[in-house]
């Protein structure tokens, strides 16, 4: 019998997706229990090492996601938000955890999970990196020692094909850059700049996105203030980090009693 942490994946065919099965077949103390594919999808009823173009894993992509979910001990969901809702209720009905990456996902999206965080474990984030995660404390603090005389400006790059923007990330340092100020992001938010927008005002927090070529990730706060600017800058080079930051927040799942964590949580940055 396999003592280590089964992994099911959700969305196994995609970029994460394949990512996530070659990084779990690296790390010590997983194993992939499952891959999990949409109804008709070509995956479904294959071996994923050999849809993969590799060795045979010994796992078959399914699209039975109750049955695949329950033969695991966590979910991996790097999908889309309507898939990850109902994966999560999934997990939810099995008690196993659900580590989401999924980003786009509304407030009200977002809001939907808290049931099931009643029964399961789930950790989710707009990023699952350090260094990130690093980036988001920074730039709470930073946004806390400076005035509205310095304008935030939160700039991201992608690869074309991502269909959400601002990104996840994105957010989460809005989000941050706000907490930091004592405001509501909501409140303050000011992206999709067209035209003739008139001068910014006083205390936004602004939004940029570029979308183009194979942009792993980058992200850039920008602080600029009469004379000077401050930039706070993360960039990523391999989605790989992104893989192995969902499977520590696997394993971190495992000790954890039911409820809703981030990974600042699973990183002991909110210790």
């Amino acid at each position: 019998m396999d003592d280590t942490i089964g992994i099911a994946v959700t969305g196994a065919s995609g970029r994460m997706g394949q990512m996530l099965i070659r990084t779990i077949a690296e790390t010590k103390g997983v194993h992939l229990a499952a891959a999990i594919e949409r109804r008709g999808h070509d995956w479904v009823g294959q071996d994923v090492g050999q849809a993969m173009g590799g060795a045979a894993s010994g796992v078959v992509a399914t699209d039975d996601a109750a049955k695949a979910i329950a033969a695991a001990d966590v979910v991996i969901d790097f999908t889309a938000p309507e898939a990850t809702l109902a994966f999560s209720a999934l997990c939810a009905d099995a008690g196993v955890a659900h580590v989401i990456g999924t980003t786009g996902m509304t407030d009200a999206q977002i809001a939907e999970l808290q049931p099931a965080s009643q029964s399961c474990v789930i950790v989710r984030a707009g990023n699952m990196s350090l260094g990130v995660n690093l980036l988001v404390q920074l730039t709470k603090r930073v946004a806390a020692a400076l005035d509205e005389d310095f304008d935030i400006e939160v700039i991201e790059a992608h690869h074309h094909h991502k269909v959400d923007a601002p990104s996840g990330t994105a957010l989460m340092l809005g989000e941050a850059a706000a907490e930091g100020r004592g405001v509501a992001l909501n409140d303050v938010r000011d992206s999709g700049r067209d035209g003739i927008t008139g001068a910014r005002k006083r205390g936004d927090i602004g939004f940029s996105a570029i979308r183009g070529g194979d942009i792993v990730g980058e992200h850039d706060v920008m602080f600029a203030g009469p004379g000077e600017r401050i930039v706070l800058r993360h960039m990523a080079t391999d989605r790989v980090l992104f893989a192995r930051g969902a499977i520590r927040a696997a394993k971190w799942t495992q000790r954890k009693a039911p409820g809703a964590y981030d990974m600042m949580d699973v990183l002991g940055l909110n210790d």
